[in-house]
């Protein structure tokens, strides 16, 4: 007997709670980097920090610890096409919650901690971005027609699946450039611009933009539509 997936009947109710799974946490990843960084700026008077761990050591730590836990239990509860699928999920879960529950050492470098806490908050943003980049790259696309999730649009769905998973694996290129390989000079040039944040932003929205085209939320189905419409005209 074929492995049972939660995609085999889609007016199963529990079908729709793995959506909702999906729904939610491409939407904590979508909103929070604009909550973070300007709408803290313009409403609390927050200067954007660093880094988006930062964020813990300001008046917004509050929505930063309950969003990465709000995240770490959805992970936990999804549960994906198989065991492989499952135990990411459950080492992400793992991930986001110690990013959540062992704060960046105030006023640091994420390379460079001052204690164990800190440093565990560095390793779990690691496993967190290579956990959403895996989905993206290796659970999510499709690689055939027998997938229902996937039985309209399954090249445009893919696309967007696989461009997520670079780009997180690029901005993870990046921030390990920044910290292991530029000069001082240069660096102090880009901390001056926040440039881990925006970083981390660039890939936390890569990552939503897969987890809600995969929850089939109605903004990424249009999205979609575009992208077939617009592979149709090129065709032509």
């Amino acid at each position: 007997m074929p492995e049972s997936s939660p995609s085999q009947h889609h007016n199963h109710p529990l079908v729709l709670s793995y959506l909702g799974i999906r729904r939610a946490i491409g939407l904590s990843g979508l909103i929070l980097p604009v909550v973070l960084g300007p709408l803290g700026w313009l409403i609390l008077d927050v200067e954007i920090q660093d880094n988006m761990s930062s964020y813990y050591h300001t008046p917004l730590r509050d929505l930063f610890v309950g969003t990465l836990c709000a995240m770490g239990v959805f992970l936990y509860c999804y549960r994906g096409y198989g065991w492989i699928e499952d135990w990411t999920a459950n080492i992400g879960s793992a991930a986001a919650l110690g990013v959540a529950l062992f704060p960046l050492d105030y006023a640091s470098d994420p390379l460079y901690q001052r204690s164990l806490v800190g440093y565990l908050h560095s390793f779990s943003g690691g496993v967190f971005f290579l956990t959403l980049a895996t989905y993206s790259l290796y659970h999510f696309p499709s690689r055939g027609h027998s997938d229902p999730e996937m039985a309209n649009h399954i090249a445009e769905r893919n696309l967007v699946y696989y461009t997520s998973g670079i780009v997180i694996l690029l901005s993870m290129i990046a921030m390990g450039s920044y910290l292991l390989l530029l000069p001082v000079e240069w660096k102090r040039w880009l901390n001056d611009l926040n440039f881990l944040f925006w970083a981390e932003w660039v890939a936390v929205w890569a990552f939503a933009a897969a987890w809600l085209t995969k929850g089939h939320i109605i903004v990424a189905e249009i999205g979609i539509d575009l992208l077939a419409y617009s592979r149709r005209l090129v065709d032509r």
